[in-house]
């Protein structure tokens, strides 16, 4: 049972191990950063639509006219 564990093994074999769990760290702690970086960039995101939903929402209640399409633009009827 105890080779099973790896306590069998010879230093370099352990070695071996370290030095893939190290990688497999690296590779994590990359990974981690770049989807907080994406969280934080979606927040950020959801932030300005639920900012941008409010205005929309106050417009409709004040029965002021809701911007469409490119501002200045003309609708295409004219």
């Amino acid at each position: 049972m105890l080779a099973d564990l790896g306590y069998g093994r010879p230093v370099s074999d352990h070695a071996e191990q370290i030095l893939d769990l190290e990688v497999k760290l690296a590779y994590q702690e990359r990974l981690i950063r770049e989807l907080d970086a994406h969280v934080r960039e979606l927040g950020d995101r959801l932030v300005k639509t639920e900012r941008e939903l409010t205005e929309i929402k106050q417009t409709i209640k004040t029965g002021g006219e809701l911007p469409l399409g490119a501002p200045g633009e003309k609708p295409p009827h004219y």
